[in-house]
């Protein structure tokens, strides 16, 4: 038999010297999910002894780990905004830079307490989406993704926090086939360049649907395509959020001038990033 500690101890090293920056925190969620306990328990009972079956499915997890599985998709869940959100590989891993589009939004209203309409192109888990209906206790929202299998993770999600009489979703390419206007746009495209994907940590390049990452070659196609689907789709004095990456920001602010929207300002995350740009109708 082994304790706890003693396998926190060698699963750590294992993960650091794999290059896991997270090494210790990986292993104690891991374990904590094997044992059925909360994170912060884990400590709590280090002299605990583990059987031999628990030892096996923590060091299945384990090699998955350190083959660089993303730990979402280890513990098939993640937390973002105030809510813990199902996660799979056929959808984009939610990350806090993220929380900036739903900082924005509700930054930008003068009040949270009518009645608005909220469209999220390509929802993905419907992070974007769940989180502002959340915080909009009168707001309904539309979550559109061109991936049905993504389609499915976001109306779970929508179920298992209790927004799914608020919340519906639609097979789609991006606005196409919309003719309803909103209030709130809101999207977090795929933006990397596709010659850097490779390139990227092997959690994303290898573990994340392309589908969610690929923004063309100089990562603005997405945009392109979007702009003139929210210049149409947008109420009189609506807003649209949009993510973007590294450096994007005047070029996606340029685009939606470009398409009959007002810029009215760049997010940053809290890397400092300018991680949202923010147009008005």
């Amino acid at each position: 038999m082994m304790t706890i500690a003693q396998l926190l101890h060698q699963a750590s090293a294992r993960l650091m010297a794999a290059g896991i920056e997270t090494s210790r925190l990986d292993a104690r969620l891991l374990l904590g999910e094997v044992l059925g306990l909360e994170p912060q328990a884990v400590f709590s009972k280090p002299q605990l002894e583990v059987s031999a079956p628990l030892r096996q499915r923590f060091d299945d997890l384990l090699t998955r780990r350190l083959a660089r599985e993303p730990m979402s998709h280890l513990l098939g869940r993640r937390g973002f905004w105030t809510l813990e959100l199902k996660v799979t590989a056929d959808t984009l891993d939610p990350r806090p830079d993220t929380e900036t589009v739903i900082e924005a939004v509700l930054d930008g209203l003068a009040e949270r307490g009518r009645p608005r309409r909220v469209l999220d192109l390509g929802t993905g888990t419907g992070c974007i989406l769940l989180a502002l209906l959340s915080e909009l206790g009168f707001a309904t929202g539309l979550g559109v993704d061109k991936s049905p299998a993504a389609l499915d993770v976001a109306r779970h999600n929508a179920h298992s926090l209790g927004l799914a009489g608020r919340a519906s979703f639609q097979l789609g390419d991006w606005g196409a086939g919309l003719d309803e206007r909103f209030d709130i746009i809101v999207s977090n495209p795929p933006y990397i360049p596709d010659g850097e994907i490779d390139g990227l940590e092997p959690e994303v390049a290898v573990f994340e649907p392309r589908l969610a990452l690929a923004g063309g070659p100089d990562g603005l196609d997405c945009y392109r395509l979007l702009a003139p689907h929210m210049a149409r789709l947008l109420s009189p004095g609506g807003v649209v959020v949009l993510e973007v990456g590294m450096g994007q920001a005047g070029d996606v602010a340029a685009l939606l001038a470009d398409a009959g929207l007002t810029p009215a300002g760049v997010r940053r995350d809290l890397g400092g990033v300018e991680r949202c740009v923010v147009a008005v109708s």
